[in-house]
């Protein structure tokens, strides 16, 4: 079989199995990763640590240190939904659309099997591969682009210009000779800085990369300690990842379709205040298949203490009260900032017989801090 039928039969079998984007590219030095390694210098990757081994870095550096035989990289692309066709009500929070369903890597990881399984069936031999999404050392988003699946804008994210952002990517190292596509070189955001304006953190920055450590996202999710004081207000009621970026994203506004694969479409309200009373096991059942698990309970109570103390509900002292009891620091800690946010005479009385009881030295400050607030 010719290269250029090999192509398209694997190109129709991507887009049958869900994935309405796909590209192929060469396995060349990332053009931009000189930029890649002057954010990592400066520290904008925060706790990251992984991202920053000199390993993963030479891997970044040159997928054939992945994959000896890689020839071509098959770069895929697979929507969700578009978070603008829900807004949550007062006392709800709200979490990063690619979340509301499963598990990005366990839906698309027999997705990526079945695609390798049947490019092996039409070359009649086993073919040397490796698959990833958002689980490995390559950077995702300027395969994408030199795969012709968009450019990348000034959130960072890849932006297609018929079908916008809201997209899940993963890639396939394949060690077969497959026809390239051209890049998107025009950079269609223009004068916009729609999402730079946006972002309530200041964390999108003039040169096109991030300061996570002040991104919602990263605060929400990676940062395993406390949230600094200054950002917790402008969390508002995020509690798992952040949309604004793209929800603001004309590209979005105009091209992006209101539903994506199934998969990922099956969001329920979360009530702060009932969120909030997770123990162990309800957190464990509740996100069992969700991408939420990454955050950990702890993680995730934290960031819904936060939420509640900026909803500041008199009628939320009493769960956040017995929060300040929780077994985790992070989310006593938390739970006493809000409170202190909420600031009323039943706050104040549960943050005092908190004060006389807590022996971690952190927590025993923020209850300090809200009293005195």
């Amino acid at each position: 079989m010719d290269r250029a039928t090999l192509t398209q039969q694997l190109k129709e079998k991507s887009r049958e199995l869900g994935f309405s984007l796909v590209g192929i590219t060469s396995p060349d030095t990332p053009p931009h990763l000189g930029v890649y390694k002057t954010w990592l210098g400066s520290s904008r990757h925060g706790e990251m640590r992984y991202l920053e081994a000199e390993r993963a870095i030479e891997r970044r550096e040159d997928p054939r240190r992945i994959l000896l035989e890689c020839k071509s990289i098959l770069v895929l692309g697979i929507p969700y939904d578009n978070p603008a066709s829900q807004s949550p009500k007062a006392g709800e929070g709200r979490m990063a659309a690619y979340a509301w369903g499963q598990d990005y890597h366990e839906v698309l990881i027999p997705r990526l099997k079945a695609l390798v399984d049947f490019a092996e069936k039409l070359v009649g031999h086993s073919i040397p591969n490796r698959w990833y999404t958002d689980s490995g050392p390559v950077l995702e988003r300027e395969l994408a682009q030199r795969a012709g699946l968009g450019w990348i804008g000034k959130n960072t994210m890849l932006i297609n210009p018929q079908k916008g952002s809201y997209f899940l990517l993963a890639e396939i190292l394949l060690g077969l000779e497959l026809v390239f596509d051209n890049p998107i070189v025009v950079d269609h955001c223009g004068s916009c800085r729609r999402c730079i304006d946006a972002c309530p953190t200041s964390c999108i920055l003039e040169d096109r990369t991030l300061d996570a450590t002040r991104c919602i996202s990263y605060l929400t999710i990676e940062l395993k300690d406390q949230v600094p004081k200054d950002l917790r207000p402008k969390m508002t009621n995020w509690t798992f990842g952040c949309d604004i970026c793209q929800i603001v994203c004309p590209w979005n506004e105009r091209f992006a379709p209101a539903k994506g694969d199934p998969s990922f479409s099956k969001i329920q309200p979360a009530v702060l205040n009932e969120e909030i009373k997770l123990n162990t096991c309800e957190f464990n059942k509740k996100f069992k298949l969700s991408p939420v698990r990454r955050s950990k309970r702890r993680g995730y109570l934290r960031n819904t203490a936060i939420a509640l103390g900026n909803e500041g509900n008199s009628g939320d002292v009493a769960v956040l009260s017995h929060a300040l009891a929780d077994e985790e620091p992070q989310v006593r800690g938390h739970a006493a900032w809000a409170l202190g946010e909420i600031d009323n005479k039943a706050a104040q009385a549960a943050l005092i017989t908190a004060s006389q009881k807590e022996n971690d030295p952190w927590v025993k400050q923020e209850i300090h801090t809200a009293l005195t607030k």
